[in-house]
């Protein structure tokens, strides 16, 4: 039999303060996750859930001191503690239903993670409010004038966001918001082996080239043929920018792509005195014609910064371009006997290595 009334425990009682800071710092986040889940089932913010905030397990859905100073914070927080928002957040969180989230807290919370440049959380939140491609349009076109006006780090910023809202209505088990996959794509960039020197990405004719590394490092073929009308210099600055702004790491590359250019000449220079033949690699037939100054499996590490073990050559893409996206315009395949890796390979007067401040 189903316990009396007397015998049910009362309702657990919720500090509504608690509430409001919760979604407050969803909001100011930019976290459309941790929002969702204030609203779900057994959310700590529910009267029928037996979860609490006072669980240690959950002391992360709240701001700490540093955070509630702030003057963003203080603002999210008079919005979800308005009175009209009040109402409608205790009536979502008392009604038995899949929640229909406040609107107004879905778009702050949606331009607060593009501030962040949290653009999977934003995108989400966009797509819940379907205005998603809507905003994707917007920011393209905001950044076509800032081109326009000479603007190239705002143009820049302003394609990354745009092209970071996409969606992949084919993704299983629901549409989910494309993510950056600069080492799948660098794979694909590098999916054949070059048959000849001039195959190489870094070794392209420049307007092949400049096509390739925008459509590439804008994750968008379609984004990138917008600036086709534009003039080569604006085409180069943009890329120049943009290889900074994917990677505000790439000075600390630079270096090692400089050191490994030189231990690569070096290497292909004493390996074609060795085997006396213009093609060294059809030459040479087991790992064990190379010493350990010849292995060239030191330029993928110069490359990287450190050695993989017993790592092949896609390992080594995979880490680059996950850690440097440019860096996949700038190598190249290379067999070496039974080894293959990847070298550096680009022209020296290349605009797109100028562009890449190489």
């Amino acid at each position: 039999m189903p316990p009396s009334a007397e015998q049910q425990a009362p309702p657990k009682e919720v500090d509504f303060e608690q509430v409001i800071d919760a979604m407050a710092k969803a909001v100011y986040e930019g976290d459309i996750v941790n929002f969702r889940l204030l609203f779900s089932p057994f959310s700590p913010a529910r009267e029928s859930s037996t979860e609490s905030f006072d669980m240690p397990k959950y002391a992360y859905l709240l701001p700490d001191d540093e955070m509630a100073a702030e003057r963003r914070f203080a603002a999210s927080r008079a919005l979800v503690k308005h009175p009209q928002m009040m109402s409608q957040i205790k009536r979502e969180l008392e009604a038995n239903r899949p929640p229909q989230l406040p609107w107004e807290l879905v778009l702050e919370l949606a331009d607060n993670a593009v501030r962040w440049a949290k653009y999977s959380s934003a995108a989400q939140a966009y797509e819940l409010l379907r205005v998603r491609a809507r905003v994707q349009r917007e920011f393209f076109t905001r950044a076509d004038a800032a081109l326009d006006a000479g603007d190239v780090p705002t143009a820049v910023r302003g394609y990354i966001i745009a092209t970071s809202l996409a969606y992949d209505y084919a993704a299983f088990p629901e549409p989910l918001p494309v993510t950056p996959d600069f080492q799948t794509r660098a794979l694909v960039l590098h999916a054949e082996y070059p048959a000849r020197l001039e195959d190489c990405v870094g070794l392209r004719e420049p307007k092949a080239l400049l096509q390739t590394a925008l459509a590439y490092l804008l994750l968008d073929a379609e984004a990138a043929a917008r600036l086709d009308s534009r003039s080569m210099e604006v085409r180069w600055a943009f890329l120049k920018e943009l290889v900074l702004q994917r990677d505000p790491a790439w000075e600390d590359f630079v270096p090692r792509l400089r050191e490994a250019c030189v231990a690569a000449d070096d290497l292909l220079k004493r390996l074609h005195e060795r085997y006396s033949a213009p093609s060294f690699a059809a030459e040479m037939d087991t790992r064990a014609d190379l010493t350990d100054e010849d292995d060239p499996r030191r330029i993928p590490a110069l490359l990287l910064g450190y050695s993989i073990e017993d790592g092949e050559w896609w390992q080594y893409l995979k880490e680059l371009a996950y850690r440097h996206p440019a860096a996949a315009l700038l190598v190249a395949r290379q067999a070496v006997g039974d080894i293959e890796v990847i070298l550096p390979r680009y022209a020296p007067d290349s605009p797109v290595i100028q562009a890449s401040g190489v």
